[in-house]
């Protein structure tokens, strides 16, 4: 099939043109960044072919974040914690390393868990790490869901009562990462820990599970009290994964009093 070519058309006429066509096609980012690139190449003396790969390059990279924007919102963190927002140094516990390196998010693709433990103290940073993490990856281009121990039972209870479970269960267990935080809060009931249990079962080797506790797993049958029911919690979520201690010392704390102490120094 011969493509038709328009030869000859003034400046004016081509840029309809060219804004008519994005728009047919979807182009917003081409649309708008199409005049600026054009000025360029022709200070710059690209080729055709150079000066086409950018006009692509800027399509591709701006629709990569968007897809990245949306898939950080799907996941529903409830406020935007960045890992480089993260001062190490106000939590020695914690190897920055490690860090990191789970912020390549291997460990998602291979469907690993990943456990947060922050003893017995609170704010020791581990929901900063468990969002910051989470980010990382829904930005790698995972399906990631956020949401608290609590309300993912009592989503389950009520699911069950409605029978929906089965619904509900598939609907967590498709996303690649669910970061389940305050995980040893409060007391779990038989049936609430073994609909959890359902949906750790459902992931098990095939998705990961990302948790953040202020308890250690020896203290966990505070929250499920059935110890049997207790141990296979602990092993579906820590066969195979990653444990990051983030230590009883408060993050929070130490972090406003390192930006007070910057405030004062500068």
């Amino acid at each position: 099939m011969s493509v038709s070519r328009h030869r000859g058309l003034t400046e004016p006429a081509a840029d309809a043109a060219i804004d008519a066509a994005c728009r047919n096609l979807r182009l917003p980012t081409m649309r708008g960044q199409f005049s600026e690139l054009a000025d360029a190449a022709a200070r710059d003396q690209m080729t055709y072919r150079g000066f086409l790969a950018e006009l692509l390059m800027a399509e591709c990279d701006d629709r990569n974040r968007r897809r990245s924007e949306r898939r950080i919102k799907a996941a529903g963190f409830p406020r935007e914690k960045a890992l480089r927002t993260f001062e190490f140094d106000a939590n020695p516990a914690i190897d920055p390393a490690a860090i990191h390196t789970l912020a390549s998010c291997d460990w998602v693709r291979k469907g690993l868990p990943l456990c947060l433990i922050g003893g017995t103290g609170t704010g020791t940073g581990k929901s900063h790490l468990l969002i910051s993490l989470g980010t990382e990856a829904a930005m790698a281009g995972f399906r990631v869901k956020y949401v608290l121990a609590t309300k993912l039972v009592n989503e389950l209870v009520e699911a069950a009562d409605e029978k929906l479970l089965t619904k509900t269960i598939a609907r967590y267990g498709r996303v690649d990462l669910l970061c389940i935080d305050e995980l040893g809060y409060m007391e779990l009931d038989r049936r609430g820990a073994e609909l959890l249990f359902q949906v750790l079962t459902e992931r098990e080797e095939k998705n990961s599970v990302a948790i953040a506790s202020n308890e250690s797993f020896s203290s966990w049958t505070k929250t499920f009290t059935d110890p049997r029911l207790c141990a296979a919690i602990v092993d579906r979520l820590t066969f195979g994964g990653n444990i990051i201690e983030t230590g009883s010392d408060s993050y929070r704390l130490a972090h406003t009093k390192a930006r007070q102490q910057a405030i004062a120094a500068s």
